[in-house]
């Protein structure tokens, strides 16, 4: 009789004395122990393929029950129409990634899918504030105690929530305890370190969360294997008007000053030398990483390495930007307003030229939730940060988004319009993205608007 065990994040078979092993989805022989085994994602594939052969077999890879959990719902929120033909769609196979914008209630729709498998569940998050969230979310809806892993808490219960960093160093630990697995924020799980808790999990019941699965290394074409297909989608202009604020899309363009604009051209000059001298190309992250590398290695580099960021630095915080940033400030005066730059110094340039709160990534929890309860109420009326804010955070009073830089991601894009798109009253949602005329903000502003919600 085939017997599957359970180590370290594989599943081992064995065959009985004097039995072959049968050839089985993603088993290969591992000399190194003369045993069969698999990644634990095959978990699934292995015994059903032990059930379409008609073989008998013992498991004791397994670590949740065959009895349900017993998880009561005591939510009496009604699903909206896409969340319940989401939730269908997904519990059709029971694995795969559900996409909808920012603000249309992803937790509930995962909420309701692990009521319907009720079955031990592990939900992986990107962040602890998600992570906290998450945990209050469940503790609310199912009336039980809910395990967090990460932050200095190491606690597993049935229903358990972690970080993406947390499920990768101990996955060893829970990869066999739970029977579904809910990755939010999927768009992160196939990063080089993070896909490894996917394919140790033995889950064979998987959900995937985001507003936006695609990757600039084109990563999502993982999902699939890690998580499954997409089984439901809608964007942003599907829901705008009905479900999310209807929104409007402005970018505007300013001029350097003749001594930024003189200054740019020549630390752009100085480092195009350098990276074309050495056939570097800047267009994806490996190419940028042979940069830092060989910069790193000579003063000529140092130098290249310098005026690279001594670019970025004039176009994102020109003086015409900031001058601007004050208009639109004064425009919508007394309505909530996020404020998203590149990088912290941008950020705290404007929190002292406009005596703004900030958030950065230097911001403790605390402080960053007591800047945007007053956010909310309105004692502040706008708030300026980098990137800590572009997902995960529930802003419904932001009616005002102003981008005075970023990368050229979609993802990051849409998350930022995203957080200015939940319903709250008869708000009317407006995005402006500030450009420098004449530098790479003109290619990057391109690149992160190819999606159809800026179209």
């Amino acid at each position: 009789m085939i017997t599957l065990r359970y180590d370290r994040g594989t599943v081992v078979v064995e065959g009985g004395e004097g039995e072959t092993v049968p050839e089985l989805p993603g088993v290969l022989f591992d000399p190194r122990t003369n045993q069969w085994r698999a990644p634990g994602r095959y978990y699934r594939e292995i015994v059903e393929e032990l059930r379409r052969l008609g073989m008998q077999y013992v498991d004791a890879a397994r670590g949740w029950g065959t009895e349900p959990a017993g998880w009561q719902l005591r939510d009496s929120r009604q699903p909206w129409d896409y969340q319940q033909r989401a939730v269908e769609q997904w519990l059709q196979q029971r694995r795969g990634v559900v996409v909808l914008p920012t603000g249309t209630g992803k937790t509930f729709v995962a909420i309701l899918c692990i009521a319907a498998v009720d079955r031990p569940t592990l939900v992986v998050t990107p962040k602890i504030d998600l992570m906290v969230q998450w945990a209050q979310e469940l503790e609310r809806c199912f009336g039980v105690p809910v395990g967090m892993v990460g932050a200095g808490e190491f606690n597993y219960q049935p229903l358990t929530v972690t970080t993406y960093d947390s499920a990768h160093i101990h996955l060893e630990r829970w990869a066999n305890r739970y029977g579904m697995v809910v990755f939010d924020e999927c768009h992160h799980l196939p990063g080089a370190s993070y896909q490894e808790a996917a394919h140790a999990a033995l889950a064979p019941f998987r959900l995937g969360l985001t507003a936006t699965p695609e990757r600039s290394d084109g990563g999502e074409a993982l999902l699939p294997e890690l998580i499954g297909p997409i089984v439901f989608r809608l964007d942003i202009q599907d829901v705008a008007g009905a479900y999310l604020a209807p929104y409007q899309v402005q970018r505007l363009y300013v001029d350097l000053t003749p001594q930024e604009l003189a200054r740019y051209r020549h630390c752009r000059e100085v480092y195009r030398r350098f990276v074309q001298e050495r056939n570097i190309t800047l267009s994806n992250a490996e190419g940028f990483r042979r940069f830092l590398f060989l910069a790193s290695r000579t003063p000529e580099g140092l130098a290249a390495l310098r005026a690279y960021r001594e670019q970025k630095r004039i176009a994102q915080g020109a003086h015409a930007k900031l001058q601007l940033l004050g208009e639109l400030l004064q425009r919508h005066a007394g309505e909530r307003t996020l404020i998203f730059t590149a990088d912290n110094a941008t950020v705290y340039t404007i929190a002292r030229q406009f005596l703004v709160p900030a958030i950065t990534n230097q911001t403790k929890a605390r402080e960053r939730k007591e800047i945007l309860d007053r956010l909310h109420r309105g004692e502040y009326t706008a708030v300026v940060t980098c990137q800590v804010l572009n997902e995960g955070v529930d802003v419904p009073a932001a009616s005002v988004g102003i981008i005075l830089g970023g990368t050229g991601s979609t993802t990051e894009n849409v998350q930022r319009l995203g957080r200015i798109l939940r319903k709250h009253g008869d708000k009317q949602a407006i995005l402006y993205e500030i450009v420098a005329r004449d530098t790479a903000e003109e290619y990057i502003s391109e690149r992160r608007r190819q999606h159809r919600a800026f179209q």
